[in-house]
This record gives structure tokens, C-alpha cells and sequence, in this order.
């Protein structure tokens, strides 16, 4: 009866993968399945994880069965695909949309969960092109209030450590992510891991190992080179070892043993807890290693195909999303025309009922004003007669009052004639009638010469008024005329525009069609090439089990080429774009004012004392590497595991020969000599 089959599960990044293999299968055969599934073609970064019997994390063995290694037995069997090295420079170096993404996913988890250090005020940024990553542009229709509140975006020691609510420190990523309009998911992946590829803790595989005197470091290993670190301080490394400044690397039993190129320098001893460990670690300088001096070579013609199918593959993509661009613009443009003649049939509208309201308010004007010119005609037509009738009493009233004055003078004529007879006498009776009656009639004609006159003013008045309505009334006859003008306009305007007809009889909606853009995450099935396999094969036949000989020694002859270039630190990512690096530090400002000191981290202060001394990871890797690399050009290396030596000063962060206690290989020794970068 054939074996029964054994069900595997295998955790990537983003799915599950479930499998069955026979018992015959090995670690290759099944690494092969999983990277053909998921379309992956770098292979050379990646392996399969799991927990041994003592749980312990480990790498699964490519040249040996499956189930003859250390694997906890439970059903079904499982392994997390992960990176198992890391490239020196994400942008230069990954080829494949999948492979982006599967280190984009790592180091995000990796951050999230604390195990990589990563300050406040970089996490925000980050997971700003984490936002951008999975919702694309920012759109405030879509993105509104709250969106965020299902996502993971911030380490629990960042939100724990600020008193910020939750709704600030989104408003403070999205700040950030209105920036990112017009960048690529991909893009925004790259960008991410640009920032993070800096951060100090990034791509190191740490170990716990003791020196000579039994002090407690790590040591640390990456894509560049060894690393040995305090056990305090997992980010600042005291003593640094480049691949090209490595010979040979071995270990015996529990014992390593790092030989440099020079062979008259000293080698380098500490020792690990387990013989495992020591084999895990020699297994990761040997990929590391590989890789290393592969960056360093013309590429292979496997990797030079994979570059011209992503290069291809990217053109497309970018024809594409020009297409799309065209066509969204397009789309855009349309709807900004229609919402624009949308607004001005509003605005035409809004102008023909203040028309129309115009129209009303003057002919009521004009009503008013034309009864008032009625009365005011009326009112000088009576006017009129009554001048007219006053001017014919003043008539007679003069005409009285001359009759009078003749009658007047004929009286005094008389008088007078009379006075000059003696003899004739005039009675008292005829003056006393008489005189009076002359005086009223005197009176009288003046009266009425008063009243013609007032009346005649009054009348004048009168027409004048009746003339400056009669203004009026024109002046209101033309603006009726004038609003009637405007809202016949409007209405042609309204209903015989063809572009207006079209958006009203469109009842607002658009005729183009709805473009959705699918982003493809994954690149190009292809075959793993035998040669990235036996990188793989290679570095696991010497990490053989606990049964092989535990006194046997293992190490493996660092091969170099005299002809690579000299080691070359870069700037970090953040430096070269001075408006990211300056609302970084404004941001850090800001939470300064609201930071808990209380729950400040080791790791925070850390961070903040080398930030006040200006360094970074990369100056701090050249400053100690130089250090070490003019140690083997002295003599006075060979002390530095014990006695005077080359060191960290303790009085600062100076590398030298140092004047008090120097941390060596042989733990705190004293010495004598300077302790400056004078030395």
C-alpha cells in the first residue's frame, strides 16, 4: 500500500496556499510549487519558515526531504513563505510587480509588530504610501470620514505613546496621503520600501552571542555585511565587518570565527548558544555573501531576460495608463463641460427670473407711476380753471378797483370844488357811506391779486411735477422695455443653445463610459533557473542537523574580486527630498508637544540621542567600518580582543584609540591614547 499524502499549508504574504506532497518530497520540489503558484521568479530572496520541535523559527532545507528535517509533526504541515535575504537597494534591484509586493507586505508587518524600529513621525509617512497602496488616489467623494478605521497603520508603542485619538493620527496620514495623488499602487509599494530600507533594524537577522568574557551582544547580519551590537542597542552596531573585508568565516562546536583579509590581523572569535545557531548563521553569511557579489557582476543572462520582460511589461503598463489617463481626462473634461453648462442654464435661469421679477417690479412702477401722472394731470387741469378764474376775478377786481379810483378822483374832484364854494356843504351821511365802500373795494382787489397769484404759483408747481413724472414714466417705459429685452434673451438662450438642450435632455447623466483600472500585482509565471537554486542548495549543505559530528568544523572561503568597487554608502531616502524631510521635522515638532514621556521606548531614546549627533545608519556603518579596516592596517588590531585596542569609546561616540575603558572582542578594556576622531 503506497504512503499516504501529506497535507501542507503555505502562508504567503497575502494567501494560503494548501498542498500535498509524498514522503519522498524534498524542500526544493516543494519551494518550486509554491513560487510556480504565486507566479514568482526572484527566487534567490525567498524560502520556506517554519518552528522546529524546540520552537525555534528555521529554514526549510532545499536538498532534503520535507519530512525528514526538524518539523513539528501536526496536520496539515505548516510553513510561511518569507524573504530570507534582502537587497541593499529595493529600486535598483527588484524586478517583479510579486516580488514588490511580497517585501512590501514583510517589512510593513515587520514594522506594525514592532520587530523592526521604525520613529513616530516615519511610520506617519509610511503609512501614508501604505494608504496609497491599497486605495489608490486620494478621493474625498470616496475616502470620507472614518475610512481608515478598519486598518492597521501605526505600531501600538507609536499610538500608545502621543495623546492623539485615532481620528488625528488619520487626519495627520491623510494629510501626507493628498500628497501622493497621481503615484502608482507600485509605486507607492517602491516608495514605502525606499523610506524603510533605511531604518536601522531593516533586513538584519540578529543572534544572540558572547565574547570572550562571556558579555551578551548581537550580532547582526545583512545584505552588507556583519554587524556586532551591545545588548542594549539593536540599532546603533559598535563594530561593523563588510563582506569584502571578510576572508573566511567558520565555526566549531558553539565557537565562530571571523578571518579578515588581511592575514596578519587576528581572527575574530565569539561564540553562540547552540551549535544550531552557528549553522543558521553561517547559512545566512553564505547567501548574503552570494548575493552580495552578485550585485557586483554583470548580470546573468536570466536576470538580463527578466529585466527586458519587466521592462517591456512596464511600457505596456505605462501605454495603458496613459490610455486611461486620456480617457479619464477625457471622461473628466466632459463632465466639466456639462457641469459648466449645467451651471450657466442655472445661472440663466437664476437671471431670467430676476428678469421676469424685474419686468413685474417695473410694470407695477409704471402703473403707480402713470395713475400718479392722471392725478397729477387732473389735479393741474383743476389747477388751471382755478388760475383761469382767478385771473378773471383779479379781471374784475381790477377793473372794479379802476372804477373805483375814477369814481375816487371824481369824488375828491367834487370835494374840492365844493370846498371852494363855502357856501356848499357835504353831509356827514354821503362820507360816512361813501369812503368805506371805497376802501373794501380797495382791499378786495387786493385779495384777489394775492389769490391769482398763489394760485398761479401753485399751478406752476403743479406742472412741473406733472413734467417730472411724465419722466419718470418714460424713464420706467424703457426699463420695462429693457427687462422684456433681457428675458426674451434669456429664453432664446435657454432653449435654442444646442449644447444646453443636450445637457437638459441628457437629465444630468453622462454618456461615457465607466473605465475601471485593474491593478496586477503579480508578474509572469517563468521557470526557476538551476543557478538560483544551487545558491539555495549550496548554503543549506552546511547547515546539516544536531546528529552530524558536533566537533566537526564547518566554514566556507569567502571568494572576493580584486576588481569591485570600493564600498559605497548612500544618502538615506528622506535626505534627498528636502520638502519630505522638512515636514518630517515639523511633524516631530508637533508630537513632541504631545508625547507621554512615561512610555518613551529604549529604542526612542536611542533613536533621538544619534539624531542629535547626526547620524544615520549608513553614516554609522562607514564610521565603524572604516574604524575596523584601519585597525587590520595596524599592527595594534591583534589587541583589540584583549588589552589596549581599537574600540567604542564610552566618553562618546567617537571611534579610537581609546584613552579609559575600550569595548574589544575581549569585553571593556583599558587602554591609553585618544579617544577623537583625531586619532
Amino acid at each position: 500500500m503506497p504512503p499516504k499524502p501529506v497535507n501542507v499549508r503555505v502562508v504567503t504574504m497575502d494567501a494560503e496556499l494548501e498542498f500535498s506532497i509524498q514522503q519522498t518530497t524534498t524542500g526544493k520540489q516543494l519551494f518550486d510549487q509554491v513560487v510556480k503558484t504565486i507566479g514568482l521568479r526572484e527566487i534567490w530572496y525567498f524560502g520556506l519558515q517554519y518552528k522546529d520541535t524546540k520552537g525555534l523559527l528555521t529554514w526549510l532545507k532545499l536538498n532534503k526531504k520535507v519530512l525528514s528535517q526538524d518539523i513539528s509533526k501536526e496536520s496539515p504541515l505548516l510553513f510561511k513563505f518569507r524573504a530570507k535575504y534582502f537587497p541593499e537597494d529595493a529600486s535598483e534591484e527588484i524586478i517583479q510587480d510579486i516580488t514588490l509586493r511580497m517585501f512590501f507586505l514583510q517589512v510593513k508587518e515587520s514594522i506594525l509588530s514592532e520587530e523592526i524600529y521604525c520613529p513616530p513621525e516615519t511610520c506617519v509617512l509610511l503609512a501614508s504610501y501604505a494608504t496609497q497602496a491599497k486605495y489608490g488616489d486620494y478621493n474625498p467623494a470616496v475616502h470620507v470620514k472614518d475610512f481608515l478605521a478598519t486598518d492597521k497603520l501605526l505600531p501600538k508603542k507609536v499610538t500608545d505613546q502621543y495623546q492623539y485619538t485615532e481620528s488625528e493620527w488619520h487626519d495627520r496620514i491623510i494629510n501626507w496621503y493628498k500628497e501622493h495623488v497621481g503615484v502608482l499602487r507600485e509605486e507607492a509599494m517602491m516608495e514605502y520600501l525606499k523610506i524603510a530600507q533605511d531604518l536601522e533594524m531593516y533586513g538584519v537577522n540578529y543572534f544572540e552571542i558572547k565574547n570572550k568574557k562571556g558579555t551578551d551582544l548581537w550580532l547582526g547580519v545583512d545584505a552588507l555585511g556583519l554587524n556586532i551590537y551591545e545588548k542594549e542597542d539593536k540599532l546603533t552596531p559598535r563594530i561593523g565587518f563588510p563582506w569584502s573585508e571578510i576572508r573566511n568565516i567558520s565555526f566549531n562546536d558553539k565557537k565562530f570565527t571571523i578571518k579578515p583579509v588581511d592575514r596578519k590581523s587576528s581572527d575574530f572569535i565569539f561564540f553562540a548558544s547552540r551549535l544550531r545557531i552557528n549553522k543558521r548563521i553561517l547559512a545566512l553569511c553564505m547567501g548574503n555573501h552570494e548575493l552580495y557579489m552578485r550585485r557586483r557582476k554583470d548580470d546573468s543572462i536570466e536576470v538580463q531576460q527578466m529585466k527586458a520582460q519587466a521592462k517591456e511589461e512596464k511600457l505596456l503598463k505605462e501605454k495603458e495608463r496613459q490610455t486611461l489617463q486620456k480617457e479619464r481626462q477625457a471622461r473628466e473634461l466632459a463632465e466639466k463641460e456639462k457641469n459648466e453648462l449645467l451651471e450657466k442654464l442655472n445661472r440663466l435661469e437664476e437671471e431670467a427670473n430676476k428678469a421676469r421679477d424685474a419686468l413685474e417690479e417695473q410694470t407695477r412702477l409704471t402703473r403707480d407711476l402713470e395713475e400718479r401722472r392722471q392725478r397729477a394731470e387732473e389735479e393741474r387741469k383743476r389747477l388751471e380753471q382755478e388760475r383761469i378764474a382767478a385771473e378773471q376775478e383779479q379781471k374784475r377786481a381790477l377793473e372794479r378797483a379802476n372804477l373805483e379810483k375814477e369814481e375816487r378822483e371824481r369824488m375828491k374832484k367834487l370835494i374840492k370844488k365844493f370846498e371852494q364854494k363855502p357856501r356848499l356843504s357835504i353831509s356827514n351821511s354821503f362820507l360816512t357811506t361813501y369812503i368805506p365802500i371805497t376802501k373794501r373795494s380797495a382791499a378786495a382787489a387786493e385779495e384777489a391779486r394775492l389769490l391769482a397769484e398763489e394760485k398761479a404759483e401753485e399751478a406752476r408747481k403743479k406742472a412741473e411735477e406733472a413734467q417730472r413724472l411724465e419722466e419718470e414714466l418714460l424713464n420706467a417705459q424703457r426699463k420695462v422695455e429693457e427687462s422684456q429685452r433681457k428675458l426674451a434673451d434669456v429664453s432664446t438662450k435657454n432653449w435654442t443653445t444646442p449644447a444646453a438642450a443636450a445637457v437638459v435632455s441628457s437629465n444630468g447623466s453622462s454618456n461615457s463610459s465607466f473605465i475601471n483600472q485593474n491593478h496586477n500585482h503579480f508578474g509572469a509565471n517563468g521557470s526557476n533557473s538551476s543557478s538560483s537554486i544551487s545558491n539555495h542548495l549550496a548554503a543549506d549543505d552546511n547547515e546539516n542537523d544536531e546528529d552530524d559530528e558536533a566537533k566537526k568544523e564547518n566554514g566556507v572561503e569567502l571568494k572576493l574580486n580584486e576588481s569591485l568597487p570600493p564600498e559605497q554608502y548612500r544618502e538615506p531616502a528622506v535626505d534627498k527630498n528636502q520638502k519630505m524631510k522638512q515636514q518630517l521635522e515639523e511633524l516631530r515638532r508637533d508630537l513632541n508637544q504631545v508625547k507621554d514621556v512615561t512610555k518613551q521606548t529604549k529604542e526612542d531614546s536611542i533613536h533621538q540621542d544619534n539624531l542629535k549627533e547626526g547620524r544615520d545608519k549608513y553614516k554609522t556603518l562607514k564610521q565603524i567600518r572604516q574604524v575596523v579596516i584601519i585597525g587590520m592596517l595596524s599592527s595594534s588590531m591583534v589587541s583589540a580582543w584583549g588589552g589596549d585596542g581599537w574600540g567604542w569609546n564610552r566618553r562618546g561616540p567617537n571611534w579610537g584609540r581609546g584613552h579609559g575603558r575600550n569595548w574589544g572582542w575581549g569585553g571593556w578594556n583599558r587602554g591609553r591614547g585618544c579617544g577623537g576622531p583625531r586619532c
